[in-house]
């Protein structure tokens, strides 16, 4: 897999959202320049988990319309 990119605004948003989280629940404030790379390495380090857990989740739902399609047809066929 190769490495996530965000935009610009999408890490900005999330570096914010990080920082707020740490100061609210940890009572601990950090710095953008510290949020952006606890940013980098969360993505890095479990990235890859997200990204097959979000595209095993769509694989077993087109499996599921996919199926549905299948009945479909098969009540349409004719009996012999």
């Amino acid at each position: 897999m190769a490495k996530l990119n965000f935009s610009d605004e999408d890490k900005s948003r999330m570096t914010s959202k990080l920082k707020n989280y740490l100061d609210q629940e940890f009572d601990m404030p950090i710095g953008t320049f510290e949020a952006e790379f606890f940013l980098d390495f969360i993505a890095e380090q479990f990235g890859a988990k997200f990204y097959n857990k979000g595209l095993s989740d769509a694989q077993e739902a087109m499996m599921g319309r996919i199926e549905t399609i299948n009945d479909a047809i098969y009540e349409l066929e004719m009996a012999e």
